[in-house]
């Protein structure tokens, strides 16, 4: 698979750069033509002659090449590249990385190239652990970029723990592997996200804490999957993921009819919206205004249309592969069960809400995929990633299902 490839391999400082001299031999060997870019903290650690040695090629270090044609060769060399590959990947340059920054050759190229870019960091483990690292990795991989580790163990600073950078075998190994036709390729998947509003009077509603980004995660995996993606989603601050087809709702009802709206069209039906149980039963047609003397106040709310469960009850020829969540507070695992029993769901992916850091509004998340008879647990991660690992092993369920 690499053999005539052209491959750039960006080296960042870090004690681990000594592990990139033995991954350009490795790509060398099975055929790759590799130019190799040092930043100026690489060169602390290992020698340009080292890697001009293993590629066969000068090594580049500077943003303006005096030998380039007109002197930019960051953009020759972003234009010859069909794979930019950055090991190690220190916690500063994912950094600048993330922050779109062109302050010097490599960090240029990333903006300047339109060949796919992987990256395996390498850090202390604090730093990687740090919740700015994991926001930063998180985004990159919602850009498509591919995260290769970290792996976990002794690390160079005595400490113990992840950040330590793969092995050059072990990187080889993963960009050595077949490009298949993405998992979802040619299906289409539609996914609720965010929470429901549902009116009191003009001025206020009944909603909760929801903000929409495990379900955003999951649409933009799900379309770099391959699958045609339809997100309907209610209020929330986040943008439609690229190549995504969004439909903006408030209310539970206005939900479930964008759900059922051409529902024979879908193949796989994600139910990641929090929505509201219950709603008014009659709107007030102004202001609901106080009363003197009046210390509390009854609403008569009435219950509203369970969508997941309403999806997953339509006949054979319009159900789609039906996957729900529950987002609990205690016996979660419990609870969910009960949940795919009730409503037959093919799959749910059961949440603790109330533990520190994962639940609404956090950047992490940690569930556990229940299907009948089958339990895995996949542990706390961003979500932009868990969403990458949900569509796998969802890919897996609903070809199994077939």
């Amino acid at each position: 698979m690499l053999a005539g490839k052209q491959i750039l391999l960006g080296v960042s400082g870090g004690i681990a750069a000594y592990k990139s001299a033995e991954l350009t031999r490795l790509l060398v060997k099975a055929g790759a033509q590799v130019r190799v870019v040092l930043t100026q903290g690489a060169a602390e650690f290992i020698t340009p002659l080292t890697f001009q040695a293993l590629s066969g090629h000068p090594v580049h270090q500077h943003l303006l090449d005096e030998q380039a044609e007109a002197g930019m060769g960051h953009i020759e060399l972003a234009k010859w590249a069909d794979l930019i590959i950055i090991a190690p990947a220190s916690a500063n340059l994912i950094a600048r990385l993330a922050a779109g920054m062109a302050d010097d050759l490599l960090t240029t190229l990333t903006l300047a190239t339109e060949a796919p870019i992987a990256l395996a960091p390498a850090m202390n483990q604090a730093m990687w652990k740090d919740p700015r690292t994991q926001r930063n990795v998180a985004y990159l991989a919602s850009l498509g970029w591919q995260i290769l580790g970290p792996a976990s163990g002794a690390q160079a600073c005595g400490d113990v723990g992840p950040g330590r950078m793969l092995e050059a075998s072990d990187i080889f190994e993963l960009l050595s592997r077949p490009v298949s036709e993405p998992l979802l390729a040619g299906k289409t998947l539609w996914i609720t996200a965010g929470p429901t509003r549902e009116a009191l009077d003009p001025v206020r509603f009944i909603s909760n804490h929801s903000s929409g980004k495990m379900g955003y995660a999951l649409a933009a995996a799900a379309q770099a999957a391959g699958a045609r993606v339809k997100l309907i989603s209610g209020p929330v601050n986040l943008p439609c993921p690229p190549g995504v087809e969004c439909i903006q709702v408030e209310s539970a009802e206005q939900m479930l009819a964008a759900s059922l709206d051409g529902i024979e069209a879908c193949d796989i039906f994600i139910a990641a919206a929090a929505v509201a149980d219950y709603r008014m039963a009659e709107v007030a047609a102004h202001k609901i205004k106080k009363t003197p003397g009046q210390q509390d106040l009854k609403l008569h709310l009435v219950q509203n249309p369970d969508i997941v469960a309403t999806v997953a009850a339509l006949p054979p020829d319009r159900r789609p592969f039906t996957v729900g969540f529950a987002a609990e507070t205690q016996d979660v695992l419990t609870y969910a069960q009960d949940k795919l029993n009730r409503k037959r769901l093919d799959m749910i992916i059961a949440n603790d809400v109330s533990a520190a850091g994962i639940g609404f509004n956090s950047d992490d998340n940690a569930v556990t995929l229940i299907r009948p008879q089958h339990h895995l647990t996949l542990a706390r991660a961003p979500k932009a990633l868990l969403a990458q690992q949900i569509i796998h092993h969802l890919a897996q369920a609903y070809y199994q299902h077939a």
